[in-house]
């Protein structure tokens, strides 16, 4: 598989563009000075406590707004570390998407890759939360699929198929796609599942266990797997070099 032989990436964005457990951890420090959570060694354990919750409300409620999902997540926390969250805590926590920073790569490699292709997210947010994000970004994206215009989230394969169904609707076939995203739970084995080709961006590749998102599915696979959004933009440079020096010949 070459990267050049895609049209569009597809691209998740907390976890693969935006730092989303950065922000999460800053986020939630008032709930974790308050639980003593904030001791070496923990910061694992909040965010696997965090992929436990968010995925269970997503399922529970497919269709509540991504900012109203995360103020449940904070009282379903606050109720396992056994402290009170109060609803305003609550509230400032689901609204806090917009502040998670975008990690140090980001911008320029979204600026590189947009000379390229067809850009689109496919995220579990709501459509506001994203538009604070974007601002962070620094491109403006050929399309946006959010959780809340489909009705569900990821790994439900159906905000796959719409993306599909949209994207074919404008003259993008299945195989000129080529999804990008971090997360293996959320992302790649339902986007497998729809036959998509995927680009794994590995932004734990140094850490250990899943994080903020919880452990795919046994057998989920990835076509191709980059540390970093940077690398996969020297992979593309090398690519796109190697066919110009063979054109030229």
């Amino acid at each position: 598989m070459r990267l050049t032989d895609f049209r569009v990436l597809s691209l998740d964005c907390y976890g693969t563009l935006i730092d989303w457990e950065s922000g999460l951890l800053a986020a939630l420090q008032t709930l974790l000075k308050r639980t003593g959570l904030k001791r070496a060694g923990t910061r694992d354990a909040a965010l696997q406590a965090f992929a436990r919750h968010e995925s269970a409300q997503q399922a529970e409620t497919p269709g509540m707004l991504y900012a109203e999902l995360l103020t449940h997540v904070y009282h379903r926390l606050a109720d396992e570390w056994g402290v009170q969250g109060t609803h305003e805590e609550a509230r400032r926590f689901g609204a806090s998407v917009p502040d998670w920073p975008a990690f140090p790569d980001t911008q320029a490699a979204l600026q590189y890759l947009r000379q390229h292709y067809k850009l689109v997210i496919l995220s579990n947010v709501d459509r506001a939360s994203f538009a604070g994000s974007n601002r962070r970004l620094g491109v403006t994206f050929d399309a946006v699929y959010t959780a809340q215009d489909i009705g569900s989230y990821k790994p439900d394969p159906a905000n796959f198929r719409t993306m599909l169904d949209c994207l074919a609707a404008i003259g993008h076939g299945r195989g000129e796609i080529l999804h990008t995203a971090q997360s293996l739970f959320h992302d790649h084995a339902p986007a497998k599942s729809c036959g998509l080709a995927t680009a794994w961006i590995d932004r734990r590749h140094d850490q250990a266990g899943w994080g903020a998102t919880m452990a795919p599915p046994d057998g989920a696979t990835w076509d191709i797997r980059f540390p970093s959004l940077a690398a996969m933009v020297e992979a593309h440079r090398r690519e796109a070099g190697g066919q110009i020096a063979a054109g030229d010949r």
